[in-house]
């Protein structure tokens, strides 16, 4: 039997699950509650270890049937959205296809002088767990600057012919290696094994899906102000899930 331990009227008891907390004081109207609920507490946990309140939707891939088509133009546009382009007008870009927005300020970008804000773009009426398809980062006198795309529910970015959003990591890596040596670009891959064709101006990343793992992408552009998507991109990015 396992010892656990329960606060109780600002005491702590610990006891075997099979026995009566030693040492309560109290009505029998109020052991008898305690008991009640210590016990519910008990049942509550085994039912989750037994995964039967577990929400698997948590982890649900959108079919490539079921996501919106964007095209992806490096340093120009993606889907309905342009680099450059303000808050406002990505609103209204983004609303015209049936996305809403929310909007934070993120503080002062990396050099401390400029304002940086993010724009969560969420398909209206969805049930999708409520999340966001995309995220926009936004710089003071720059514009729009980076588009990172959901890998679970994001729409399906294509560049060249390839799929980029919401795919196998190594299946990517082998299209992504194909297309390089098919036209002599040539290709690089980072400490993770990730194969990139610096031409596509992206940078990718994965998130659990289930058992597996997919690739979300990020997609930006330096605009004269930084020297890499590392010094563009907030750290969050980094960290997307």
């Amino acid at each position: 039997m396992c010892r656990v331990g329960v606060l109780w009227e600002g005491r702590y008891f610990a006891r075997r699950t099979d026995r009566v907390p030693l040492g309560i004081k109290g009505s029998p109207r109020k052991l008898r509650r305690f008991l009640r609920n210590f016990r519910a507490g008990f049942a509550w946990r085994r039912r989750m270890d037994d995964h039967q309140f577990m929400n698997t939707d948590l982890w649900v891939v959108l079919a490539d049937s079921e996501r919106r088509r964007w095209e992806y133009f490096p340093r120009q546009s993606i889907g309905p959205l342009r680099f450059g382009m303000e808050r406002q007008e990505a609103i209204t870009a983004m609303g015209e296809h049936g996305f809403t927005a929310t909007q934070e300020d993120l503080g002062l970008w990396c050099d401390g002088k400029r304002a940086q804000w993010r724009l969560e773009f969420r398909r209206a009426a969805s049930h999708y767990l409520d999340r966001a398809v995309a995220k926009c980062y936004f710089v003071e006198g720059v514009g729009l600057s980076c588009v990172l795309v959901d890998g679970l529910c994001g729409p399906q970015v294509t560049h060249e012919g390839i799929r980029l959003v919401g795919r196998v990591p190594s299946e990517l890596n082998q299209e992504m290696e194909a297309y390089a040596l098919e036209t002599g670009e040539g290709f690089r891959i980072n400490g993770e094994g990730d194969v990139y064709c610096d031409s596509f101006v992206m940078e990718r990343g994965t998130q659990r899906a289930g058992d597996s793992v997919v690739t979300w992408a990020l997609f930006y552009d330096l605009r004269g102000i930084a020297g890499t998507s590392w010094d563009m991109a907030p750290t969050e990015v980094w960290h997307h899930s």
